[in-house]
């Protein structure tokens, strides 16, 4: 199975881990949890009344943590695309490669920057299903110019984005819910 780097760890950049890493994929995420979820208080997602942003997010790591991927709790200093796909240099000077790579970085797009990508008015032009320009590299989030940020819009886009890695690999279109046995 390919190695998929997350750079990011709000919504988005979690429901992505959770897709890819229920279904196998080895998914690496970086990110310090210092998401502005932290400052949020959600009245409007669906299927949950209400919950703290900072409950949201615990909640959210230690599920994609049991479906097995790997959050490092580390800030990323640059990308680089490579013939098998992405490097990712974190800030303690390690290297990390992988096929795919999903940008969750929020506003800034200070590493979308760095690869020079295509923008719209307000963040990175991608198609419907966050993928760039750039082969295997996605975007979800803010940094597809969301000026109105909302978790689940993101939490949607980190899925979407999944999914389109998932189809790409198993050579067609793959689905991700599970039956209830009666």
């Amino acid at each position: 199975m390919a190695h998929v780097l997350v750079v990011g760890d709000g919504p988005g950049g979690l429901s992505a881990a959770l897709f890819l890493a229920k279904k196998g994929m080895q998914v690496t995420v970086f990110g310090k949890d210092k998401t502005d979820m932290h400052r949020a208080m959600l009245h409007n997602y669906l299927g949950i009344p209400e919950i703290r942003g900072s409950e949201f997010q615990q909640i959210a790591r230690q599920q994609v943590r049991s479906f097995g991927a790997s959050l490092q709790d580390l800030g990323v200093t640059g990308i680089e695309k490579t013939s098998e796909g992405f490097m990712v240099t974190s800030e303690d000077g390690g290297q990390h490669q992988g096929a795919y790579l999903i940008l969750a970085e929020g506003k800034r797009l200070e590493l979308a920057k760095s690869l020079d990508l295509p923008r719209t008015a307000n963040g990175v032009e991608v198609d419907d299903k966050g993928r760039t320009a750039v082969e295997g590299l996605y975007v979800v989030g803010r940094g597809r110019g969301i000026a109105r940020s909302q978790a689940i819009i993101s939490a949607g886009q980190g899925a979407t984005a999944a999914l389109d890695i998932l189809s790409r690999e198993a050579g067609r279109d793959v689905k991700d819910y599970d039956s209830v046995s009666d």
